[in-house]
């Protein structure tokens, strides 16, 4: 594999600066971009580790970064933590994640890779597994790895530093996550690392180790997360507050379409092409008033679906939306719900998949998100208010729980 033409001075500067939060050594990146690793492709790492078989939106994040790399002729080098996801990884939260087993570990990661290629070029992507050299380690090797950090070394980190000041335990096995993810860049010799605002710690460890091996220190590229869809914390599936790859079209579209007006410029510059001029024109013209910001929204909404489906996908889902949302009419397609008896409502939307749980239900219909209409699309709805209401056998009454799910009762 050789490096591609030289880039422009714009195709870098993208690189560098849209949706990045960190460059570590700027001049040093850039530098490597215009010349290569000795006329060679860079190696461009990103470790993951498969602890869910489903990825939201946000893992897309990173993985279009990945692809503004392949574009400029340079390698990914993806490494599937199967010996880390067994240990946890404590970053931005304030307990221990839990660990996974190496079947849960093997199984979640074929799923992920099978969305982790929707975005980046398979053919110019390097699958690795920490396996292949963790599975040599010796004790001594694992001693003499510790031996590379100190305790207060590792509590400079904010997670270890604010579990440790408000007496939330610390595993001796979680001070191992930072060091063996910096030793695969070792064992990768990769040239340049990226990952989230949450993984900079575990992303300098890398470059701290690879000078002990004799390795020039890899470029580390961190990059905004965005916040799910309460508009305040990271977006995240132990908050559900996200929206999955696998998303349907219409589904994806009406969530994204929920977000606060203060998230679009994030969520432009994290998952679309469109050009900072033109969202520097969009911010102009929501400051002073001369458009609505929905119509905004609904651009972003179409260019990010596109992303995870297709233009086509993209406007239908635009279509129903307006449809539903601005015109007032219910979704074309409803999914039917067989109904033999009279039914509790909790059980009902359970049972139908639109809660997770009776208590996620109960909270729903608490908050005056769960509607009849006995009469179908041509009554008007009824809210339901207590969670003991019984669901009667009435063909074609439609029940709508949340802002965009509906079913439709059928004896």
């Amino acid at each position: 594999m050789t490096l591609n033409p030289q880039p422009s001075s714009r195709d870098i500067e993208y690189l560098l600066k849209r949706g990045v939060s960190l460059v570590e050594k700027e001049a040093d990146m850039r530098r490597l971009l215009l010349e290569g690793n000795k006329g060679e492709p860079l190696r461009v790492k990103l470790g993951v580790d498969p602890t869910h078989y489903d990825l939201t939106i946000g893992h897309a994040v990173v993985f279009r970064k990945l692809r503004q790399f392949q574009r400029l002729g340079h390698k990914t080098v993806v490494v599937i933590g199967d010996w880390t996801a067994r240990l946890g990884d404590p970053s931005g939260r304030v307990e221990a994640r839990k660990a996974l087993t190496a079947e849960q570990v093997n199984s979640n990661a074929a799923t992920y890779l099978d969305q982790f290629f929707k975005i980046v070029d398979r053919e110019k992507t390097e699958v690795r597994r920490q396996t292949e050299w963790f599975d040599k380690f010796t004790l001594a090797d694992t001693l003499k790895l510790l031996g590379y950090k100190t305790v207060a070394q590792m509590l400079v980190r904010e997670d270890f530093s604010n579990r440790y000041k408000s007496g939330t335990e610390i595993y001796l096995s979680e001070f191992m996550y930072p060091l063996l993810q910096g030793y695969d860049s070792v064992a990768l010799r990769s040239d340049v690392e990226l990952g989230g605002t949450d993984q900079t710690f575990n992303l300098l460890v890398g470059r701290e180790l690879q000078p002990i091996f004799g390795q020039s220190p890899q470029q580390i590229m961190t990059l905004n997360l965005i916040v799910g869809l309460d508009g305040v914390k990271k977006m995240g599936k132990s908050l559900d507050n996200y929206i999955a790859m696998t998303a349907p079209a219409n589904d994806m579209f009406g969530k994204l379409m929920s977000l606060p007006d203060q998230t679009m410029r994030s969520y432009f510059e994290a998952l679309t092409d469109v050009e900072d001029e033109e969202l520097d024109e969009f911010d102009r013209k929501i400051s002073e008033g001369s458009i609505n910001p929905r119509d905004i929204k609904l651009r972003m909404a179409r260019e990010i679906v596109t992303e995870f489906h297709s233009l086509a996908d993209a406007q239908e889902a635009q279509e129903a939306f307006v449809r539903q949302f601005s015109e007032r009419k219910l979704p074309t397609d409803i999914p039917d719900y067989q109904l033999d008896a009279p039914k509790n409502i909790v059980e009902v939307i359970v049972s139908a998949g639109l809660a997770a749980s009776n208590n996620k239900a109960r909270e729903l219909i608490k908050q005056g998100g769960v509607s009849l209409f006995a009469k179908g699309e041509s009554g008007e709805s009824e809210k339901i208010t207590d969670s003991e209401f019984t669901v009667d056998v009435i063909n074609g009454a439609i029940l709508k729980v949340g802002k965009r799910q509906y079913l439709r009762i059928k004896a």
